[in-house]
């Protein structure tokens, strides 16, 4: 049992150089001071760790992949590290609006519950709101999630008196987190949305074309290789999945 409040944040570090300090400035002008930032080089091979150096402190810790592993390698190696009561994620090219972290461990310990989210903005490559913000649910079971992937990664917050590290640990399969949320949900039973915009999603200029489709393969292969779910059933989730993405983005 964790008595403290501090939250841990795990951020992994591939090749990031282009957007790591506006990343880690945004935990720094974050209203509630109780965290640890933990960055995790994953074998960049550029800048990245030349500019993160500058804001190490005993709260900003620079950990290490001895070999490259991947987005769930990278965020295992800062769970298996984090000390906080409270664990969430950001990625090296997302944002935070200051109040995130202290509106949503106040809504934690209001629900009471194990696993929360929040509604987050997408962003430009400069990390400019485009205006187009997710709304969440009040709350979402396993059998919801499996249809509706509104649980983004930069928004989602564990509390480490309720859950294992076992529990949060990411498997080696594409969509990793996806995957992650899915595991809990098993355990937890649901998961709480905060309906208010906390996170700056960025896009960083990937072909959408092939994201798109890139997309459809990982969630196919959770469905069936993961979830062992039957054809039938893969495709009834699919086509929710489907619609919902595209609203998303409408």
């Amino acid at each position: 049992m964790k008595m403290n409040n501090m939250v841990s944040i795990v951020v992994p570090v591939y090749n990031a150089r282009v957007c790591i300090a506006d990343t880690i400035t945004s935990v720094l002008n974050q209203t509630f001071t109780d965290w640890e930032l933990l960055l995790v080089d994953d074998g960049s091979a550029d800048d990245s760790r030349q500019i993160i150096e500058p804001f190490l402190s005993e709260k900003v810790r620079l950990l290490s992949n001895s070999n490259e592993k991947g987005a769930a390698g990278a965020r295992n190696t800062g769970i298996k590290a984090a000390r906080g009561r409270y664990l969430t994620f950001l990625d090296a090219d997302d944002l935070w609006f200051c109040d995130k972290l202290l509106k949503q461990t106040a809504f934690m310990n209001e629900k009471k519950c194990a696993f929360s989210f929040t509604g987050y903005e997408f962003a430009d490559k400069d990390g400019r709101g485009l205006g187009k913000i997710v709304i969440v649910p009040d709350t979402i079971t396993y059998r919801q999630a499996l249809k509706n992937t509104t649980i983004f990664t930069s928004t989602v917050m564990f509390d480490m008196n309720m859950l294992s590290k076992d529990d949060v640990m990411m498997p080696y399969v594409k969509s990793e987190d996806t995957a992650t949320w899915w595991k809990v949900l098993k355990k937890t039973g649901r998961a709480y949305g905060l309906n208010e915009n906390l996170t700056l999603y960025r896009r960083l200029g990937t072909s959408l074309s092939s994201d798109k489709a890139e997309a459809v393969r990982r969630i196919w292969n959770l469905y069936r290789k993961t979830e062992h779910l039957n054809v039938f059933y893969s495709m009834y989730c699919f086509c929710f999945w489907a619609l919902r993405a595209v609203l998303r983005r409408v």
